[in-house]
């Protein structure tokens, strides 16, 4: 076994121990988690796109932003962080357009602001009794199918080839591996829900479907934006897998478009964003 595999696997197996327990308790130590890793996520984005140092102000407004909309979430003001990640986003827009015609602060806000605020409001802030459970629920459908997407969408995209999916941004992804890879995304999901109830109907399908290809788009960005800057891996921050965004491309995505789902529909369902998709899911 190389060097390589055994940190590969090392990294692996310490990452996800502490991704999992930290989803089971859920409440303020796995919103913990997530800013953290908004913040890196943050950090990866401003080096790959340089504006570290060539928007060093505008930057520093994508790390003030950050640090509101954590703080907000921490205290569940949903309203606050959304406002704040917007009220940042837009200001780092304004003065980067106006000065070098510089929109990547702009991006990075939304792309690692949006992530904090979708895993913590799908996952919920409770840490006991049934509605913890259903936010435990919803988050765990989403990781599902994400990771049986990417998994199935390489092993098969390797093994049958085929024509490529976008040669021009990621050489190596074909339509097999999206095919299959969706196929397995939305078996996956409809599996967790089958595992706890016979509820769902329809929407579970139709909601499946959408977050398998938002992560497969999720990848498809990421591969576009380490070609459009010339890096092979977002970051080394993690031992044999390179950086956190080329980790959680996919889930960021995916998360995100959970999340907006369940944003659009929380009055309809009458309860809070972080249970609208277990309520749907569960039939209830």
């Amino acid at each position: 076994m190389s060097r390589e595999l055994k940190l590969r696997i090392i990294s692996a197996i310490i990452l996800g121990t502490i991704t999992l327990v930290d989803t089971w308790i859920g409440g303020v130590f796995f919103a913990g988690l997530v800013i953290i890793v908004g913040f890196l996520l943050f950090y990866e984005w401003s080096n790959i796109t340089r504006t570290a140092k060539r928007q060093p102000l505008v930057n520093f407004i994508g790390w003030l932003t950050l640090t509101v909309v954590s703080i907000s979430i921490l205290f569940s003001m949903l309203e606050m962080a959304l406002l704040s990640l917007g009220v940042g986003a837009l200001l780092a827009a304004a003065m980067g357009w106006g000065k070098t015609k510089n929109l990547w602060v702009f991006g990075g806000i939304v792309y690692s602001g949006l992530p904090i605020i979708a895993f913590t409001e799908l996952r919920g802030d409770e840490t006991s009794g049934f509605y913890d459970q259903m936010g435990l629920f919803a988050i765990v459908f989403v990781f599902v199918i994400v990771w049986a997407t990417d998994i199935f969408a390489y092993f098969c995209g390797k093994s049958l080839g085929g024509p490529k999916l976008a040669p021009s941004i990621s050489p190596g992804k074909t339509w097999s591996g999206a095919i299959f890879g969706l196929v397995a995304g939305v078996g996956a999901g409809i599996g967790v829900v089958l595992l706890i109830s016979s509820g769902g109907g329809y929407f579970v399908p139709i909601l499946a479907v959408v977050l398998s290809i938002s992560s497969q788009v999720g990848d498809l960005f990421e591969s576009w934006i380490k070609r459009r800057f010339g890096v092979k891996d977002s970051s080394n921050l993690i031992p044999g897998h390179g950086g956190f965004m080329d980790r959680l491309d996919g889930l960021i995505f995916a998360s995100v478009a959970a999340f907006l789902i369940a944003l659009l529909d929380q009055f309809y369902a009458g309860t809070d964003a972080s249970h609208v998709l277990a309520i749907h899911l569960l039939g209830l």
